[in-house]
């Protein structure tokens, strides 16, 4: 469980967000997590329509946003979170990166993509977009244990 940051550690309030919002899915600290948002915030992960958002209309509220961690983020073992850049700019930050999540039965799938978080001005998260492709991570499964225990 970790995050590997090699961007730009520049402090920025929305890049600070997000770091604080890693590290909470990290810590499997859904509370934690949910109280970095607004009361309004939309989640997008991914952006368009997709498994866990059939209408890709978002997830908006702290409500639907716990849905989405008890739907997408709960059942995984463990993350890691690989930023590689990240770009500030006005009340946002777009994070390119990696985030390897580790799966029940022993499989592992990494997730490229861009993160981006809007904060407010009392630096809650508004939105966070993240833009990656299904497909693509599909093609990265692959099982790294046996399944009985989670990866070192």
């Amino acid at each position: 469980m970790s995050i590997v940051w090699t961007a730009s550690t520049d402090v920025h309030p929305a890049r600070v967000a997000s770091r604080r919002s890693m590290d909470a899915v990290v810590r499997k600290a859904k509370t934690e997590w949910l109280n970095l948002f607004a009361v309004d915030a939309v989640v997008e992960d991914p952006v368009g329509a997709s498994a866990f958002d059939p209408a890709g209309a978002g997830h908006h509220g702290r409500d639907a946003i716990a849905a989405f961690w008890d739907l997408a983020i709960a059942k995984v073992v463990q993350f890691t979170f690989t930023i590689h850049d990240s770009f500030a700019a006005g009340d946002e930050s777009a994070n390119v990166g990696t985030i390897s999540a580790f799966l029940p039965g022993g499989w592992r799938v990494d997730t490229d993509g861009v993160f981006v978080y809007r904060v407010n001005e009392s630096g809650l998260i508004t939105s966070l977009r993240a833009f990656w492709e299904v497909d693509r991570v599909m093609a990265t499964a692959h099982q790294v244990s046996d399944g009985t225990s989670a990866p070192a």
